[in-house]
């Protein structure tokens, strides 16, 4: 057939549906990411503490074990919401660190690279872009944030009894919707810090620095002043009395929840903004 014959025809095969196209993107980048021996490294040593926080709960569970031990130690060797707020402390670090490195590469080298275009020439939109690498971070994340946790809350049950789940069923819920708000917030600032700096150690040096410069304007506020709510500048600790909270345990002083609340909401718009703004299809220079 010559060449001139050969008009345009529409695609006429089956088209996938939107979460399978959605999916595509964590796939293949998961692949990739656990190619990377510091990921798996980092991975693996924050499961270390969820086995240590395994055997603590054994321990707790087990009278036998505890008879020559004297009273004050028999009281603290106790699961409830103390103890699973060390655990999602613990546990939000790794989480940082491990979006510090993973994050990065998501969307960093389809800017540098000038792919975006290949992307939304496919019945892929600009959301389901952002969603797809949200996706990504948030599975990653999840198997040392909140899987775990959930574990943890299950084995406690198993061994203490149903009178335990129905007097702290709001632990496993409180791990649960802490974690992912944590795991959102990190996610969104991951990936800011992909799409602003387009440079991976740069972009990995502020996921790190986000936190830590937070952390200390909020602690010069207060020393300046002398006041307590610059504590809710800092995005951890915002997140740390928002677990105490879903968890009923006593905060230390500090600005209540809908103002930590507020903050982060805030934050995380601001990042949103961010990231909307960088991921375009088209980039125009003035």
């Amino acid at each position: 057939m010559a060449v001139y014959r050969r008009g345009y025809q529409r695609y006429q095969g089956s088209v996938t549906g939107r979460f399978a196209r959605l999916a595509v993107l964590p796939r293949f980048a998961w692949r990739r990411l656990y190619q990377q021996r510091l990921v798996v490294l980092i991975t693996v040593v924050a499961l270390i503490w969820p086995l240590l926080c395994a055997a603590f709960i054994y321990l707790a569970n087990n009278a036998e074990l505890m008879k020559g031990l004297g009273k004050q130690f028999q009281s603290f060797v106790e699961v409830n919401g103390s103890f699973f707020i060390v655990f999602m402390t613990v546990q939000a670090v790794f989480a940082v660190f491990l979006a510090a490195l993973a994050g990065p590469g998501l969307i960093a080298p389809d800017l540098v690279n000038n792919a975006l275009p290949l992307y939304f020439s496919r019945p892929l939109t600009r959301l389901d872009y952002a969603l797809g690498k949200l996706a990504t971070l948030f599975g990653m994340l999840s198997w040392i944030t909140w899987f775990p946790g959930l574990l943890l809350f299950g084995m406690q049950v198993g061994m203490a009894g149903g009178a335990w789940f129905r007097t702290n069923w709001k632990l496993g819920a409180g791990v649960i919707a802490g974690f992912g708000l944590w795991i959102l917030l990190v996610s969104l600032v991951a990936m800011a810090g992909s799409a602003y700096a387009r440079v991976r150690a740069i972009a990995g040096g502020l996921v790190l620095g986000f936190f830590f410069i937070l952390g200390g304007v909020s602690g010069l506020i207060n020393g300046i002043f002398r006041v307590n709510w610059g504590h809710a500048l800092n995005p951890s600790w915002a997140s740390y009395r928002i677990w105490c909270a879903l968890l009923e345990v006593d905060p230390a002083s500090g600005p209540g929840v809908p103002a930590c609340a507020s903050v982060l909401f805030l934050i995380m718009l601001l990042l949103v903004l961010v990231i909307g703004r960088k991921v375009r299809p088209v980039e125009v220079i003035s």
